[in-house]
Parts: C-alpha cells; sequence; structure tokens
C-alpha cells in the first residue's frame, strides 16, 4: 500500500484503539500501553520498509541485507522463545507482526515484554530503559489471564489497521511525532489532575518557545520535561537540526514517554535523564550544574516537601538567593533554572501560579533579589482553565542573563508587563489559546512598548515603589469605564413595556371570553 494516510486519519485510528482499554484499565496507566504500542507499530513498518527495499536489492541474501538494515537508526533483533503452549522453540523477528501472527496465544502478555526487552537491549545507546516501567502481563493493571489475553489480542488487531500502517511510504516522521502527541492530549483530558505529570498544553509550549527564541547552535533545556512535548516545540523554533536538547524528569513512566516522543520525531540524540531535578539533577558536567542557552519549564506549581530541608547545603549553591518554604517549590525550580542558564546570555521562560508574583516572607525576598540583579524581563498574564489539571490562571516569568552585570543588555533595567488573561477560545472543558493570541503576545514582547489596557514597561524605580510585587494588575490598567446610565430614559422604556403588556394581557382575556362562549 502506497497512497498516504492523512494526519487525521492515523489520529481518529489510533484514538478508536484505546476503546479496548477504556473501561478495564485506569486512563492514567492506559496511554502507556497504547503509546508503547504505537511506538512497537511505527518502528516494526520502518523496519519492515526498509527491509523489503533491500530485499529488492539483494534477493534472499540475509546477511546482506542485515549489514544494511543495521546502519539504520535502530536495529529489531530475532528472538528465540520455547512455547509454553506446544513446547516447540521458535525463532522470530522482535517486531509488532510477529506478535500479531500469535495473538491469539495464552502468554500473549509475556511475549510482548520479550520482544520489547530484545528491541530494548539491541538497541541501548538509543532505547535503554524505555519499557522497564511497562508490564503487559500485569494482572494488577490488565487483569487475570483470559481477561487480559483478551485485551492484548484486541489491542494488536485495532493496531494492525490499514489506516496505521506508518510505512516511512505512506506517513511521514512528523506524522507519527503529531499522533504521538495528540494522543498525550487526549490522554491528558481523561487523566484530568493526573495529567500534569506529563503534559503541557501544546499552544502553552509554542508561547514559551517563541518567547525565548531558541537559535541555531543553541543548547536547549527542560529540567521538568514531562514527555518532552515543550523541548520538541522549542526545537522547531531553531528552524534547523543544529541545537541540543536535555531533559530531566522524576516519573519513570513519563520519562519513557519522553524518550520515545523524541525518538518519534527524530531527535534520537536528545539527553533526557531519569532524576529528582532539585534533589539530584543528572544534566552535571565536573560536579557543576550543565549550562545552556535556553532553559525552559511548566514545573508542578507549589510543590510541596520538594527538599527545603536539605536545600541550605546544596552542593551546587542554587538556592544562594534564598531557601523557598518548604510547602512551595516554585521558586526552587526557578533558581534551578537560572542558575541552569548560561552566565551573561541564557534565557529562561517559566510558567508559574499567580501567587509566585506577590506572596511574601521567604519568597518575596527571593523574587526582590531577582528584581535587583535585573534578570527578570517580562511577565505575562495567560488566561484561566488553560490546563487539565487547574482552572487557575497563570503567568509566564521570562529571565534574560544578558541583562545581569557584564552582559549585553545591563543597561536595560525595565520590566514588560502583559495582560493576556481576557484573550482567549472559550472550551466546555478547557480554554485555548489561538495563534492569533500568541502573535499578539509574542509580537508586543519583541516590541516592548506600552499597549492600552494590554501592557505596560515598567522601571525598576516603580516595581521598588510597589514592594516588588509583581502581581499583574498593579502595572496594566484594565479597568474598563461601565457605560453612563440614562436613569429617565430607562424609566420611560419601562413604563411603555407595562403599556404594552396591559394591552396584551387585555387582547388575551378577550380572545378567552370568545372561546368560551
Amino acid at each position: 500500500m502506497t497512497d498516504k494516510v492523512k494526519q487525521s486519519e492515523i489520529n481518529a485510528t489510533a484514538w478508536a484503539a484505546c476503546d479496548t482499554f477504556r473501561g478495564p484499565v485506569d486512563p492514567a496507566q492506559y496511554k502507556d500501553y497504547i503509546l508503547v504500542m504505537l511506538f512497537l507499530k511505527y518502528i516494526s513498518d520502518v523496519w519492515k520498509d526498509h527491509y523489503e527495499k533491500y530485499q529488492e536489492q539483494y534477493g534472499d541474501n540475509e546477511e546482506r541485507i542485515r549489514r544494511k538494515l543495521e546502519r539504520e537508526r535502530f536495529l529489531l533483533p530475532y528472538v528465540e522463545y520455547k512455547d509454553k503452549d506446544t513446547g516447540k522453540k521458535e525463532r522470530f523477528i522482535a517486531d509488532f507482526y510477529s506478535l500479531y501472527e500469535r495473538r491469539g496465544r495464552s502468554n500473549i502478555g509475556d511475549l510482548i515484554n520479550i520482544v520489547l526487552d530484545a528491541i530494548e537491549e539491541e538497541n541501548k545507546v538509543k532505547l535503554e530503559g524505555v519499557f522497564r516501567n511497562i508490564d503487559f502481563n500485569s494482572e494488577a493493571n490488565l487483569g487475570k489471564t483470559k481477561d487480559r489475553n483478551r485485551l492484548l489480542k484486541h489491542i494488536l488487531e485495532d493496531f494492525n489497521k490499514p489506516q496505521l500502517d506508518m510505512s516511512p511510504s505512506r506517513v511521514s516522521e512528523d506524522v507519527i511525532g503529531n499522533t504521538y502527541i495528540y494522543l498525550i492530549e487526549r490522554f491528558a483530558s481523561d487523566a484530568g489532575k493526573k495529567a500534569g505529570e506529563f503534559y503541557t498544553p501544546h499552544k502553552v509550549s509554542e508561547l514559551l518557545a517563541k518567547l525565548v527564541r531558541p537559535k541555531k547552535g543553541d543548547r536547549i533545556c527542560d529540567p521538568t520535561c514531562g514527555s518532552a512535548g515543550l523541548l520538541i516545540e522549542a526545537a522547531k523554533e531553531v528552524g534547523t537540526k543544529d541545537f541540543a536538547l536535555f531533559g530531566m524528569e522524576v516519573n519513570g513512566s513519563t520519562w519513557a514517554l519522553a524518550r520515545m516522543n523524541m525518538f518519534l520525531h527524530g531527535m534520537d540524540s536528545a539527553r533526557i535523564e531519569w532524576c529528582n531535578t532539585l534533589n539530584s539533577p543528572a544534566l552535571v558536567e565536573k560536579d557543576r550544574l550543565m549550562k545552556f542557552n535556553i532553559v525552559v519549564a511548566n514545573p508542578p506549581f507549589s510543590l510541596d516537601k520538594w527538599g527545603a530541608d536539605v536545600a541550605e547545603n546544596d552542593r551546587f549553591n542554587r538556592f544562594w538567593r534564598g531557601v523557598p518554604p518548604k510547602s512551595k517549590g516554585d521558586y526552587a525550580f526557578i533558581s534551578h533554572m537560572i542558575e541552569a542558564a548560561i552566565e551573561k546570555e541564557g534565557r529562561v521562560a517559566v510558567v508559574v501560579p499567580h501567587g509566585v508574583l506577590f506572596r511574601g516572607a521567604a519568597e518575596g525576598r527571593i523574587r526582590q533579589k531577582l528584581i535587583e540583579d535585573n534578570l527578570l524581563d517580562a511577565v505575562v498574564g495567560l488566561p484561566g482553565n488553560l490546563f487539565p489539571t487547574t482552572s487557575i490562571p497563570v503567568a509566564i516569568l521570562v529571565f534574560d542573563r544578558s541583562r545581569e552585570k557584564g552582559g549585553a543588555k545591563e543597561s536595560q533595567r525595565d520590566v514588560l508587563f502583559i495582560d493576556a488573561s481576557r484573550e482567549f477560545q472559550s472550551g466546555k472543558n478547557q480554554n485555548t489559546l489561538l495563534n492569533e493570541h500568541i502573535e499578539k503576545i509574542v509580537s508586543t514582547y519583541k516590541a516592548r512598548k506600552a499597549v492600552e489596557k494590554y501592557a505596560h514597561v515598567a522601571t525598576f524605580e516603580e516595581i521598588k515603589e510597589n514592594d516588588f510585587n509583581l502581581n499583574i494588575p498593579r502595572y496594566v490598567d484594565t479597568f474598563e469605564e461601565e457605560e453612563e446610565i440614562d436613569v429617565f430614559a430607562v424609566q420611560k422604556e419601562i413604563e411603555e413595556l407595562e403599556k404594552e403588556l396591559a394591552e396584551v394581557r387585555g387582547e388575551m382575556a378577550e380572545k378567552l371570553r370568545e372561546i368560551s362562549v
């Protein structure tokens, strides 16, 4: 089959495949099974496509074909297995189609695990650990043997449909990557508050990426990367393949999603670490934090028990401006991001709850120091209900280390405030930023000029007079004067309406009398 498949077709078919798991399996868990199966189907189709291409050149010369295939992005090995049902030894390629042929086996869950382990072992550099958090033979997640086998048989059949033939001749790498992101978005909607572990809304990611303006040759990092959507958007903004991506993620299954997401987008070289960013960051060189041109993140809001008890002795000295309160880790993430940005050059953009703008005590002191150090470049207020995890409005803080002493923008001391909280597309369950809203925010940020009821450029003195409180309404006046009401005109209109109502009632009474006669 060589007909090109549409993005909408593959999205719809992949989402429909989830129906098999919907109900029996918790939404927060079944996403992992679906996304792993999509990944397996994709690499199997790519492998099959390449194998057939080399087979046309070399016929049945298996050894020569395998040598050619070894030069591809990945290698699918053979698996040797003694079947428990028949007692016979089998040798088959570790791919989706071998599993599909054996979908009726009583040990199909075990077979899927064996295939995934073999693929991971053969491709350690790119895929080591990616499947370690998924178990297709799990009674706890998928039910007892009979029910589990039925689920797995159905999912293999669902992914064998023609619409999910992901051969390179039919589907571009972008389409597969887009489907992966599409499914993550749908899973986030289903998972509700649990979605915060792995998902930042696509349009919010796009906005952050445009605000930091990554360029050719940049090292880009997301220290709380989730499933890596924000890193992918930042990479797209570069416009070339000349960039390096780095990320850290504390949740093991989400880290695996990020690795697969990078692979599906052709960004195999990205370094994504499974670690706790605040307590044991893994992006370290010579016992010092790695430094990046761009640092972007949507950290967990007001994280409790983030590690304040050990922060004073932090070996990377990230919290020298102050230790945030133990029940709110927002400024801990901000402190890490700024210290991970290249001195006098790096740019940082972070999504935060509004409390970060005005809360006092330790947070107030850290905020004041960041402003006095001339690092804060802009504050952007966004609408509420943009995230599946919370309905509260959020803000984006942009920091620029080129503004610090010795940097190219050392003389720039003002801070741009943008109130974009009233501009969004309303949705039934969640609001969305449209392209026009993003373009307005970005163009306003670039122009750095006041816009009535939308943007204000505040001087350092102005912010100091406000006790370093960054609450946006203090700087952007969005007050709308109410239209003056003519009381006498309203009274006259009421009298006219009452007169008309009396006439209608009289006509109704007359009609009723006629009917009753």
